[in-house]
Formats: structure tokens, C-alpha cells, sequence
């Protein structure tokens, strides 16, 4: 009775083990004693309930140069196509050649601004680690009391192009903000002071912009006076903070602002994705005073 036990369970055990996915022929049986058998039975038993723990994925290397949102790198993370993604690997050789040569010179160069028929011709410096290097330098990096155009710190010039969708590097962000000095000779930004004026907007409306990879063109969109306000003051519009729209509601705060203090309406208007320069140089009006030039990319 025993053995005839052993035979049936053990058989019972080579059948049904997880493992077993073909037909084998059984070994002959030998005598196994009921308590392993039993042993044996009750891992199997617990085997069968047993549900192993989901395995957790490692969040997806983001490719070099290139922003990655959530949704981009969920699908990502399930298939990377290098078809559908354009990876970001820039050197000076992929710059505009224009531009390369003062990259080469100068690698806080981050693009060039120029307004047809005025002074306005310079390149644009952008230090993250020291906002105010080149407000007494020049581009040389000698002191000089006109300094050089800046780009602010905040501001995103983006390494890609339009033609790619961006999708060749980064995007530039919503609204790249440029200082300058408004020297009393007209140089740098001392020429801005003439946007008071609407006849002089209209022939001189259009604000072209370089990148080092791609050149862009803005068209004037408003022109108001402003200042630099105290940081405890939350209920003004401070268009120094203004870089990324996110969402309509943030687009809208800063369209709706900057025509409501335009100096005379120049007819142009924006919509939510569209981007912009803003052109910020001191004025006298009041303390901290700003005038401001605003244009709509168009190009």
C-alpha cells in the first residue's frame, strides 16, 4: 500500500511540475519516503498562488541635447525609434557660418541682434553662472563701460531649428528677454528710445535675431514703458519674470498686459505658441524705469 502511494504521487509530482512543457517518458519510479512527498506537495501547491512582483523599469536616459517631456519618454521607454528622433550631437562645423567664427573666438557668443538702419548690430553674450560678466565688458572681455548685448540668464536660445521642428536640438523658450545699455552716444541700446515714436516703428518694425544655427526674424508687436519693481510687489506685471508659456492662461497674461501698455497699437497680434523677443533697456520716466520693445517671431 505504501510503495503503490509513492508510485501515484510521485507520478503526479513529474506531471504537473511548472517547468514540464513537453512529453517526456518517466523514469522508472523508485521508493521515495511520504514525507518528502509531502514536502514536495505542499511547494507546489504554494507555487500555483505565488504571483511574482511586477518588474519596475529604470527611468529612460533622456538623449544628450535634447528635451524629453513625460509623454515623450514613456513611448520612449517602450520603443526607441532613431527614425522618428532626430538625436542632438551639435558642433561648431553644424553652426551658420557667420556665426561659427565668433563662437570660436568667444563661446559665451549665443547669437547676433540687428535692426536694419541702426545701430543696433552686435553680438548677444549669455553667462548662467554670472548674468552681469559683460555689463562692463566687452566682447573681448576688456572692461568697457558699454558692455555688451545680454541674453538673459532665464532665456532658452535653443541649439536646433525651426525646419526640423527642433527636433535637431533644443527649442528656443517663449520669450528670449536681451539687455542693454542705453549709452548716450546711440550705441548698444541708445538708439531703443526712438520706438517712442510710432512713425519710427513703422519703418523699422522688423527685429532679426541670429541663433548660432538658424537666423530669425520678429516683428513689432508692442512697444511700453515699464520699471523694475520691489519683489514684494505681486499685484504688478513684471515682464522681466516672463519666459515659458506653458499653458494659454500664462500666454494670456503676458499678451493681454503688454497690450494694455503699449505706447500706440502696432496692429500686430499673437496667439498662444507663438514665440517673442523682448528688447529691455533702462529709461527715466520714473525710478528703475524700463523701455521695452517687443516683437513676434515671423520667421
Amino acid at each position: 500500500m505504501g510503495n503503490t502511494t509513492n508510485r501515484y504521487f510521485l507520478g503526479v509530482v513529474k506531471l504537473n511540475l511548472p517547468f514540464r512543457v513537453e512529453r517526456v517518458e518517466l523514469a522508472p519510479l523508485v521508493f521515495v519516503p511520504a514525507f518528502i512527498i509531502t514536502i514536495y506537495l505542499i511547494a507546489f501547491i504554494a507555487s500555483l498562488s505565488y504571483k511574482p512582483e511586477p518588474v519596475v523599469s529604470q527611468p529612460v536616459k533622456k538623449p544628450s541635447g535634447i528635451k524629453v517631456s513625460n509623454t515623450a519618454a514613456a513611448q520612449l521607454e517602450t520603443k526607441m525609434d532613431e527614425d522618428d528622433i532626430l538625436f542632438s550631437q551639435k558642433t561648431p562645423e553644424d553652426m551658420l557660418p557667420k556665426m561659427r567664427s565668433y563662437y570660436e573666438q568667444n563661446n559665451d557668443c549665443v547669437g547676433w541682434l540687428k535692426v536694419d538702419d541702426m545701430v543696433i548690430d552686435y553680438p548677444v553674450m549669455q553667462t548662467p553662472e554670472n548674468e552681469d560678466y559683460y555689463l562692463d565688458r566687452n566682447f573681448e572681455g576688456n572692461p568697457d563701460q558699454a558692455g555688451c548685448l545680454i541674453m538673459d540668464t532665464d532665456s532658452v536660445v535653443g541649439d536646433g531649428t525651426a525646419e526640423f521642428d527642433y527636433k535637431d536640438g533644443t527649442k528656443p523658450s517663449t520669450n528670449l528677454i536681451i539687455h542693454g545699455h542705453n549709452m548716450r552716444n546711440g550705441s548698444m541700446f541708445g538708439d531703443l528710445d526712438k520706438y517712442r515714436k510710432q512713425d519710427f516703428e513703422r519703418s523699422h518694425n522688423i527685429i532679426r535675431f541670429c541663433s548660432l544655427y538658424e537666423e530669425r526674424e520678429y516683428e513689432i508687436i508692442s512697444v511700453f514703458l515699464s520699471q523694475v519693481y520691489m519683489a514684494k510687489q505681486t499685484d504688478v506685471f513684471k515682464y522681466y519674470k516672463f519666459f515659458e508659456a506653458n499653458t494659454p492662461e500664462e500666454f494670456d497674461d503676458f499678451y493681454k498686459n503688454i497690450k494694455k501698455l503699449q505706447l500706440y497699437d502696432t496692429g500686430v497680434t499673437a496667439e498662444f505658441g507663438d514665440e517673442f523677443i523682448t528688447l529691455s533697456v533702462c529709461a527715466y520716466h520714473v525710478e528703475n524705469g524700463r523701455l521695452v520693445v517687443v516683437g513676434k517671431r515671423i520667421k
